[in-house]
Parts: structure tokens; C-alpha cells; sequence
């Protein structure tokens, strides 16, 4: 029978929830900045746990020091957890940072610029006057 959801799914699910219920409200470290966990990756065995850590509007050293310090306090996180969620062998916490937000934003930055560029090229291309003369002429001749 195959069920809709692993249960390595369901845990990781799980621990996101509960890690950011830690990370909001536990920890108070200022080092660790405005954080969120974008996505959480737990093995088959259910034995370890990667965390994608996404820190909007940080630069990438901020925020590069931020998942190195949530790393040092991960042993102090996983405790917490462990005492939130029942489960016999709670996994063990990596933390990563995840850049596919920043890099999407940066993306579509890119795209709109191009495409504003784009419009602009077109625009000093085709004047409106010389476009508007050129259909009132034909209207001229039509009366």
C-alpha cells in the first residue's frame, strides 16, 4: 500500500516547524540575524537533518555567518527538539545556506532590466510622432 506522504517527509515537516518555533523564540543569539528555514532534507534512516536556512535582505557574508553559527548551536537545537518532538532518535541538524530565493530575485532584477532596456531601444527606434504622422496621412487621403 503505498502511502501519500514518507515518513521522512512527515518528519521533515515536522522539524521545520519545530525548528523555527526554536530559532523565533529560543534562541537570542544577534549573530544569527532574521532567518528562515526554506527547506528541511531528512535521510531515509531518519538520522540526519539538513536544513536550508534562506536569510532575505542579508548580504551573503551575514548570512554565510549566520547558518555558521546556527551550526555551533545546533547540538543546543537538537536538545530542544527532542524535547518537543516524540520520536526515539531525533537526527542530527546541518544547517545550509539556501541562495535560490536571492538568486530568483536577482533573476527577475535581471529580466526586468533587460526588458526595460528592450523597451526603451524600441521606443527610441519608433518615435510615437513619426508613427502618428505616418497614420494621419493615410487618414488624410482616405477624406
Amino acid at each position: 500500500m503505498n502511502r501519500e506522504f514518507s515518513r521522512a517527509e512527515r518528519v521533515a515537516q515536522q522539524v521545520q516547524k519545530e525548528v523555527a518555533q526554536i530559532i523565533l523564540r529560543e534562541l537570542k543569539d544577534p549573530r544569527i540575524g532574521m532567518v528562515t528555514i526554506s527547506e528541511v532534507e531528512v535521510s531515509r534512516d531518519l538520522a540526519y537533518a539538513k536544513i536550508f536556512i534562506s536569510a532575505l535582505l542579508q548580504e551573503e557574508e551575514k548570512a554565510k555567518a549566520s547558518v555558521k553559527q546556527l551550526n555551533e548551536v545546533a547540538p543546543y537545537v537538537r536538545s530542544l527538539l527532542s524535547k518537543r518532538m516524540r520520536m526515539r532518535s531525533v537526527p542530527i541538524l546541518k544547517f545550509q545556506l539556501d541562495m535560490s530565493l536571492n538568486e530568483g530575485i536577482r533573476m527577475s532584477e535581471l529580466v526586468d532590466k533587460a526588458i526595460a532596456k528592450d523597451q526603451e531601444k524600441a521606443k527610441n527606434h519608433h518615435p510615437d510622432n513619426t508613427i502618428e504622422n505616418h497614420s494621419d496621412e493615410g487618414k488624410d487621403k482616405g477624406e
